[in-house]
């Protein structure tokens, strides 16, 4: 369902941040962000703080799309510090990309025992439970995220629910949650994505283009993002801008298929 993989390196200070974005998960892409890493003086030569370490080349194996030295940073990581919340989220992110997706959930669940107060925790496992076929359940744990005053990005997890919400069935306060993300947000390419699938079910297809076009302005596309707006064109009647949406797809993902048969539904 919900965003393309982009790793953040960690700078070692009290404002620095880690995040995670997770991999297209299907038809849309749950954002996931952990919480900062906070370091002191005293503890540059703790076990803590070679963990953390461990996690910031963690971080850069993934952007670098080095699945195994992520791995072995990772493991190292847990080994070191395994009650530190950010080890068991390296480790999560890890086990996705390997595809097990069993280990990965135990990992996230973990790192919301260890932080239960911090919303990029609780974002995180959130995403997990919806990638998993738990959507419904996941919205406490995106009402947790956003509880949680520190919490920097609240539009990561109102745009996460709108769509866990969508998924759920649970069309009015899908919409709410969409509406107040773009409000703290107007570019998340999740909540502008996911209404422009939603007008589109809902046979409005200006409405439609105009959250898709605002959708594909914000992120760089994605499969989904792409079929919808050419499908979004042909019910305007508009067949060179459906084409050239189709031509986006074989061009952009040519290993993905180009054709444009999902009708928008989940």
């Amino acid at each position: 369902m919900l965003m393309a993989v982009v790793v953040a390196a960690v700078a070692v200070s009290a404002c620095s941040r880690l995040t995670f974005i997770k991999p297209d998960l299907g038809r849309r892409g749950y954002e996931q962000v952990a919480p900062g890493v906070q370091m002191t003086p005293d503890s540059y030569d703790s076990a803590t703080s070679r963990a953390r370490m461990l996690v910031q080349q963690g971080q850069t194996a993934l952007a670098q799309g080095d699945v195994v030295a992520a791995g072995k940073a990772a493991d190292q990581a847990v080994k070191a510090a395994p009650d530190l919340a950010i080890t068991q989220t390296l480790a999560a992110l890890v086990a996705e990309r390997r595809g097990d997706s069993a280990k990965a959930g135990a990992h996230y669940r973990r790192a919301v025992e260890l932080s239960p107060q911090q919303g990029g925790m609780q974002n995180n496992y959130g995403t997990w439970l919806c990638s998993n076929g738990r959507a419904r359940e996941s919205l406490e744990w995106f009402d947790r995220a956003l509880a949680d005053p520190g919490y920097r990005t609240p539009a990561v997890a109102l745009a996460n629910a709108g769509a866990c919400a969508d998924e759920a069935g649970l069309g009015e306060l899908a919409g709410l949650y969409l509406e107040r993300a773009i409000e703290l947000e107007p570019a998340n390419p999740v909540a502008l994505g996911v209404m422009a699938q939603r007008e589109f079910r809902a046979g409005d297809a200006f409405r439609a283009r105009a959250f898709s076009q605002r959708r594909l302005a914000a992120a760089p596309a994605d499969r989904h993002a792409l079929v919808l707006a050419s499908q979004i064109e042909e019910k305007l009647g508009d067949k060179e801008a459906a084409a050239g949406y189709v031509q986006r797809l074989r061009t952009e993902f040519p290993t993905s298929g180009s054709g444009t048969g999902d009708n928008g539904k989940r």
